[in-house]
């Protein structure tokens, strides 16, 4: 459940995990508590149990977080959170990042959906091992969903793991999934004032991407003022500008992230 808006509430669709070939459902109980006689008392109340319910929420993930952190690390693999607005570019741009990547970096991918495994199968094209975590209601992922993931993918050989969040500027900001950096998409489509209209998503990024950099133009996009809203709220986030439909900014963006894994091989030599 989510501690912002409550999404996945009970008799919701379960959450489901699944490889290519090993599909598995996994539910989630949830209790219900009855109300009071009286509205001011029930609103305390209500009030009281919104806040414990959410810090416990946070504070489970945070746990589950920071074992999937000490996982990865000891794996020596680099972990990106990838969140955007739907329709920002995301699979595309993972798509041509493994390819481009090729040889130098091997990927593997969780994908988080609400329904369908459309992601999931794009990106299974590139070869590239791919598990699924299919949402229901619940409209981010959770440190726990990526433990369970994790399991289901075959990291022979993977430098790379990257995490494709749920389509949602909102809830997924809270949640902590171990990674090592967060990567945020701004594309153009969606307006320089989306970092202002979205603080604490983009407080949170270590990586902004403006993506679809060849609509710029068509869309009248104005790409000083997004930057300074950007700068404004993750002041050392390291952006990158590119197009992953037409390859223009892909070699900076690819080379970071190698220059980015060797940074985690360095910390952990029992990876190398």
């Amino acid at each position: 459940m989510c501690k912002d808006c409550g999404c996945g509430l009970p008799g919701a669709t379960p959450v489901g995990i699944s490889s290519h070939s090993h599909p598995h459902e996994h539910g989630h109980g949830h209790t219900h508590e009855h109300g009071h006689d009286h509205d001011h008392e029930h609103g305390d109340a209500e009030s009281r149990r919104t806040l414990e319910v959410g810090r416990a929420i946070l504070e489970k993930n945070d746990r589950l977080a920071e074992r999937n952190r000490g996982f990865f690390r000891g794996r020596g693999l680099l972990t990106l959170n990838v969140l955007s607005s739907p329709g920002a570019g995301k699979t595309t741009l993972l798509r041509q990042t493994i390819q481009k990547l090729g040889t130098r970096l091997k990927v593997g991918v969780i994908v988080g959906d609400l329904a369908t495994d459309n992601d999931a199968r794009r990106l299974r094209e590139t070869a590239a091992p791919v598990v699924q975590i299919t949402t229901g209601t619940i409209c981010h992922l959770e440190a726990e969903m990526v433990g369970r993931a994790i399991q289901e993918l075959n990291l022979e050989g993977i430098g790379l793991l990257i995490i494709e969040n749920v389509g949602n500027l909102v809830c997924p900001a809270s949640y902590d999934l171990g990674e090592d950096l967060r990567v945020v998409l701004l594309s153009v489509t969606d307006g320089e004032d989306k970092p202002l209209k979205y603080p604490p998503m983009f407080q949170s990024a270590n990586v902004v991407i403006i993506s679809k950099i060849d609509l710029a133009e068509p869309c009248d996009f104005d790409r000083a003022a997004a930057l300074a809203n950007i700068h404004r709220l993750a002041p050392d986030a390291v952006v990158f500008d590119l197009s992953a439909k037409t390859g223009k900014g892909m070699d900076p963006w690819c080379d970071f992230l190698v220059q980015q894994h060797q940074v985690v091989k360095n910390r952990n030599p029992l990876s190398s």
